[in-house]
């Protein structure tokens, strides 16, 4: 196990420097900041002076290298926009899209695999088809035009719940949290809602598959002809066999819900880092995009370390070190 965890972090710190590469390449190559940041009005001395105070003069390897000495440090640099590092704004709106990443898995989890269960065991009934109808919605329809149809409806319309913003928080280990007040649960159920339904047809469809799967196995046979009840054959011996694929997607797609929730915290105001990624491209801040890119890759690189440990402990045949037993 620990040569598994060792050689996945040796192989996580080449994927890092290798995308920090691409990440400032490719951010260096969509525009000049100072088209933006600058007054048009500004003068040629006004100008080479915040371009010099931006360490925009140099050429683009030495900004690079001047790059990764301070990220050596911890230091991403410091945002052109808000004057602030860039790190400490990315992490600063890190809980609020954690918090509704979350939410969102949480829902999919919830509802998707008692729903595809049912699917599965039940496929020719009306519920069945019902299930996997909805399933087919969830992948087809646009992100975002759900979200507008959920605000005209629960906001607009109904005025049950708030359209927008993240409403109150509340501390919790020194960070703040909506879920913990009335309020900010209120502002939270529609954008999670909304993230949700995609990964929530996703593990309708991993879980009815599955089900459909294990439910023709021989130890599944043998223990419905030893009388055991339909509630245990199921919780035992089909519930276990399906989270193992589950649970490895489950994993990867908590990574791009954090990493990709920019639609829905765009249209419902949600503040977390897929506002600030948005905002920070058309603002053409180099250092927060690049900051933001690089705590995506180390997120993804933690989520699939922790996806194989929990992966190993599902199945215990498999062997971290390298194939099965």
């Amino acid at each position: 196990m620990l040569v598994f965890i060792l050689r996945r972090l040796a192989q996580s710190a080449v994927v890092v420097v290798a995308m920090s590469v691409l990440v400032f390449a490719g951010i260096f190559a969509i525009g000049n900041p100072i088209d933006v940041l600058i007054s048009p009005e500004a003068d040629e001395f006004e100008r080479a002076a915040a371009i010099a105070r931006l360490g925009l003069d140099k050429p683009m390897h030495e900004q690079f290298l001047r790059f990764v000495e301070s990220a050596v440090g911890g230091d991403l640099g410091t945002s052109f926009v808000h004057g602030v590092p860039a790190l400490g704004l990315v992490l600063q709106r890190f809980p609020a899209t954690l918090e509704l990443a979350l939410c969102a898995m949480l829902v999919a989890v919830v509802l998707g695999i008692p729903l595809g269960l049912w699917a599965g065991l039940k496929p020719d009934s009306l519920a069945g088809r019902v299930i996997m109808t909805g399933s087919i919605l969830g992948f087809s329809l646009p992100t975002f035009w759900v979200g507008m149809m959920l605000i005209m409806a629960f906001a607009v319309t109904l005025g049950w719940l708030p359209a927008g913003g993240r409403g109150e928080t509340a501390g919790l280990f020194g960070v703040q949290w909506s879920f913990l007040t009335a309020d900010g649960l209120a502002h939270l159920i529609l954008p999670a809602v909304n993230l949700a339904l995609f990964k929530l047809s996703l593990v309708i469809r991993l879980a009815r598959a599955g089900t459909r799967e294990v439910a023709l196995q021989d130890y599944v046979k043998f223990a419905r002809a030893k009388g055991l009840a339909p509630a245990r054959v199921v919780g035992v011996h089909i519930l276990k066999n399906i989270m193992i694929p589950v649970v490895t997607v489950l994993g990867l797609e908590l990574g791009s819900v954090i990493a990709f929730s920019v639609v829905t915290e765009s249209v419902f105001a949600w503040p977390g880092m897929g506002k600030l990624l948005i905002d920070s491209i058309l603002q053409l801040d180099r250092p927060v995009v690049i900051a933001y890119l690089l705590v995506t890759v180390l997120l993804f690189v933690v989520i699939n370390l922790i996806v194989d440990l929990v992966y190993s402990l599902l199945d215990p045949r498999i062997r971290l070190g390298g194939g099965r037993a």
